[in-house]
């Protein structure tokens, strides 16, 4: 084949990529992800949405107001205030269901909730997705301010979520852990939404480890940059990726992208 000719072949060839991809956008077929800020990523597929971790009404950095979010499930990896916040307006505007482990799932239901308890290892199917309930190295406790009370608020966790041939992992708030490695054994990683925050968190070296025993294809990072005690270079941790091998993809708060 002529350099011509094989030039124009590859020239149709991204065309038809390009089309191909517009129409999966077009009539909704690709997964989309928004990004919060945060920890907080919504997921849109099908004419269903779920959300995970809303802490929106307290972020600075956020450009979304929690009445302005529609979804049908509310998912929260654990029972502190920079992940929950939002949770119950939420779950109230869209008579949604919060899914959470279950100490934490009954103290949203105190609170007025629609909630669905689960447990570490548990899967439970959404409809339109299926969602697996994973273990996650943190702690979990609901703050009450005005009454100066700590409530226990269960293990905290992380979700597996498998949608329409696609599987996406949310670790929540996690130290670097061996079980990472099993995890990734059973499962294949089309996305992994990882926190690199560190302090509260693991920080960028221990989750590029995380995203390799997880065997992440893309790693979106979370956690960084709310409070200066957090601040990170998010673009230079997708450096770090790459030279492993992985993908991934810095988001500001309302930016969005489709898997």
């Amino acid at each position: 084949m002529s350099l011509m000719r094989r030039d124009s072949t590859m020239g149709r060839d991204r065309l038809a990529q390009t089309r191909i991809a517009l129409i999966l956008e077009s009539e909704g077929l690709g997964l989309e992800i928004g990004y919060h800020g945060h920890s907080c990523v919504q997921l849109t597929h099908g004419g269903h949405s779920l959300i995970i971790d809303p802490f929106i009404s307290g972020n600075g950095l956020a450009v979304t107001r929690p009445e302005e979010i529609k979804v049908d499930y509310v998912l929260l990896t654990h029972g502190h205030t920079d992940h929950t916040l939002d949770a119950v307006p939420i779950a109230k505007n869209n008579d949604a269901t919060i899914v959470a482990i279950h100490e934490l799932a009954t103290y949203m239901s105190w609170q007025g909730a629609k909630a669905l308890g689960m447990n570490l290892g548990g899967k439970v199917s959404l409809g339109f997705a299926e969602v697996q309930m994973i273990q996650a190295f943190h702690s979990s406790s609901v703050i009450v301010d005005n009454e100066g009370q700590i409530i226990y608020a269960g293990m905290p966790a992380g979700f597996i979520i498998k949608w329409d041939g696609m599987t996406l992992l949310h670790s929540g708030d996690t130290a670097l852990f061996s079980d990472m490695k099993m995890i990734g054994e059973r499962n294949r990683i089309d996305l992994a939404f990882l926190p690199i925050g560190d302090l509260f968190t693991m920080g960028p070296e221990d989750a590029v480890t995380a995203a390799e025993w997880f065997g992440a294809k893309k790693v979106v990072p979370l956690h960084f940059n709310t409070f200066p005690p957090i601040a990170q270079d998010g673009e230079q941790f997708i450096s770090k990726l790459a030279e492993k091998g992985i993908g991934g993809r810095s988001l500001s708060p309302g930016e969005k992208m489709t898997l």
